[in-house]
This record gives C-alpha cells, sequence and structure tokens, in this order.
C-alpha cells in the first residue's frame, strides 16, 4: 500500500509545489534553472533508496524531504551541466567539421555568363566597375 506522504506527492508537479510540501528552503533562481533536474534527481534517489521500516508520516516526510533536499543541494553546489541527469548529456559531442567551400574556377566564369553588366550602365571614372549610382 502507498504511503500517505508518497500519495500527496503523486498530486504535484512543479518542483516549487514539491519544495514547498516537504518544506525544504530554496532559492528559486536556483530551482528556475534547474528544476526538471532536481526533480529528476529526486526521482532517482526515491528509487534507489529505501524508505523506514517504522512508518509513521513524521518518519516518512522526513525521509522524503532529505532526499528531495539532497537532490535540490546538488544543483546548489553543482551546475545540470556538471551532474547530467539526463541522458542527453551523456551523448558524445557531434563531430566538429571544418568550414570549407571550394569553388572551382570555372563553375565562378560559368555562373557569370549571362549575367554580363549593361554597358549602358554608368562608370566611375578611373572604374571598370558601376558607380550603382546616379553616374556621378
Amino acid at each position: 500500500m502507498i504511503d500517505p506522504i508518497l500519495a500527496d506527492l503523486s498530486r504535484l508537479s512543479a518542483a516549487e509545489e514539491f519544495l514547498d510540501y516537504l518544506e525544504v528552503p530554496y532559492d528559486p533562481q536556483v530551482v528556475r534553472v534547474n528544476r526538471l533536474h532536481i526533480l529528476k534527481r529526486f526521482q532517482k534517489y526515491l528509487l534507489s533508496a529505501n524508505a523506514p521500516k517504522t512508518r509513521t508520516d513524521e518518519e516518512l516526510r522526513l525521509f522524503y524531504r532529505g532526499l528531495l533536499e539532497a537532490a535540490y543541494q546538488d544543483f546548489v553546489r553543482s551546475s545540470a551541466l556538471q551532474e547530467k541527469v539526463f541522458p542527453v548529456f551523456h551523448r558524445p559531442a557531434p563531430e566538429k567539421k571544418p568550414l570549407s567551400a571550394t569553388v572551382a574556377v570555372e563553375d565562378l566564369r560559368s555562373s557569370l555568363r549571362g549575367k554580363r553588366m549593361p554597358r549602358e550602365t554608368p562608370v566611375t571614372p578611373g572604374s571598370k566597375l558601376p558607380s550603382g549610382g546616379d553616374g556621378a
């Protein structure tokens, strides 16, 4: 049978709700940045820990509070990137390919064929390039 504290926890969704319910003091900024990581770590601790044999509500509350507090403190002392709670952090970094482009001279020539500048385009004195403006 599920214990009453765990039943209450199963109805919560936001990290702040868990922290408030178990009366764990927290910094809102730490929770804002790490909310999913804290809850995932809390879940890991719940799955790996054994609840106390004596099952008074107060003992269970202290037990769950300790697990949540430990999960929260992991992210006070560290970061999500260092803790690597989610599988995405365990993937190898993609191989970076050097940025380079190779264009054959003939490709450039063929792309310019048929795109010659019209002869009536004004040319700036001393230049073979169009002035791009009013002929000045």
